[in-house]
């Protein structure tokens, strides 16, 4: 098949490079020139483990190709995927779709023979809706069909979660659109569930999840706070909790909250459709409410290791709102450090992945180390507030040499197993009795 895809970002690019892999032509369009600039010369744009290799293996085959142009994305396209952002408006937090109507817009006129127009960004329902108006006023001629066709990429896995998928779900209104979207997911058949839904009821799927997952992380937390004055430890909480089929032992990791692209925005607008139709969605209005107000609890907890001190350092481990990635977008440790920054606070920062993006946001507010030690040397505190794999290896005895004062608050349990207190730090991590 010929597929299009608009949109460059952490869905897109992956979704086209898997599309590629499997056979067909794609077609990756965006309107930013350096980024397409950038991906023709064979530089990948983001950071996710494995797609590199498979991105610069098609893109030299030739099954892979980028464009500024959506008329060469779409003509002849049997399928286009809608990729593009839908961010939070800043006032009302519902999803802002107008990059997803400017998409419908701009490619109704290039639809050649029958396309099935299907939205990967998510996306409140009724937005399949729109979108069908939308082309037919522009191109009353056009013959398509518009689908819902929710993503589940983890960042950090989304190679990994696009060719082992959880499930592939569907939402079409139509036999005949159905059927192209069977062919084009064909190498899944046998391997994963595809669910063929309705459309609104597939918009709804992917927020549903993102809401349940988030509430679950909140719960958690909260759990995690309780432990802490009760003198319970959440791990041994948590693991007779997943021991319970119906719980599961996924998203039972206490931290500073969540974030990233999807949950913060995905509740905020399933909220506001909650409110649209009447329907009362108390636990998700929770859940958003305490995952605000756990940032600046965590704020708080650092900044009172170094209180009275003069003119303290607090040392930063980690930017990014998860491991595997370089996005920063909704990340708790950037909210945590703009908590601090507000109070004052003295503040080295360093990332493997995510300091590039990290530098857009906080500019020359904090100071930026090249590593780890390097970024720790001298702090009164140190807090690790992502959840990166060299943090755990991390040496306690060579870091104790060069903090001034050492202090952990570790917001990701990174340390927990090395019983930092035997060697002499003052330790805390969340879920546990300090």
């Amino acid at each position: 098949m010929k597929i299009a895809i608009i949109g460059t970002g952490y869905v897109g690019l992956p979704t086209g490079v898997g599309l590629a892999e499997f056979g067909n032509t794609v077609v990756c369009v965006d309107k930013q020139e350096e980024k397409i600039n950038a991906l023709k010369s064979g530089k990948v744009t983001i950071f996710e483990q494995g797609l590199e290799d498979l991105f610069l293996k098609n893109l030299k085959n030739g099954r892979l190709k980028f464009s500024l142009s959506t008329e060469e994305g779409v003509k002849d396209a049997d399928v286009v995927l809608i990729a593009v952002g839908t961010p939070p408006h800043p006032v009302t937090k519902e999803a802002d779709l107008q990059y997803i109507y400017a998409a419908a817009e701009e490619m109704a006129p290039y639809l050649t023979g029958y396309t099935v127009v299907a939205t990967k960004s998510t996306v409140p329902v009724g937005t399949g809706d729109e979108i069908e108006k939308i082309i037919s006023n522009k191109n009353p001629n056009a013959d398509f069909d518009a689908v819902s066709l929710p993503e589940f990429l983890r960042e950090g896995f989304a190679v990994h979660d696009f060719f082992e998928p959880d499930r592939i779900v569907i939402g079409a209104n139509t036999d005949r659109a159905l059927k192209v979207m069977t062919e084009l997911y064909k190498p899944f058949a046998g391997k994963t569930e595809i669910l063929a839904v309705r459309r609104r009821s597939a918009e709804t799927i992917k927020y549903a999840s993102n809401a349940f997952l988030a509430i679950k992380i909140h719960y958690i937390n909260e759990m995690a706070d309780f432990c802490e004055k009760a003198g319970a430890d959440i791990f041994e909480v948590a693991k007779g909790m997943g021991l319970d089929r119906r719980i599961g032992n996924k998203f039972l990791n206490p931290g500073p909250g969540y974030g990233g692209s999807c949950f913060p925005k995905d509740t905020n607008a399933m909220a506001c459709m909650g409110r649209k139709y009447g329907a009362s969605l108390s636990l998700i209005e929770a859940a958003i409410r305490g995952n605000d107000l756990r940032k600046t609890k965590m704020a708080e907890r650092i900044l009172n290791m170094v209180k009275g001190v003069s003119e303290a350092k607090v040392a930063v481990w980690g930017l990014a709102f998860k491991n595997g990635t370089d996005d920063v977008r909704c990340s708790p440790a950037l909210q945590i450090v703009e908590q601090m920054l507000r109070s004052g606070a003295n503040i080295c920062v360093y990332d493997p992945k995510a300091m590039d993006n990290a530098r857009k946001i906080l500019g020359d507010e904090v100071k930026y180390a090249q590593n780890a030690f390097e970024a720790a040397k001298d702090a009164d505190v140190l807090a690790i507030l992502t959840e990166w794999d060299d943090f755990a290896e991390v040496n306690l005895t060579e870091l104790k040499a060069i903090m001034r004062s050492p202090k952990v608050v570790d917001l990701r349990n990174m340390l927990k197993s090395k019983q930092p207190q035997l060697q002499g730090f003052e330790y805390r991590c969340i879920g546990l009795d300090s």
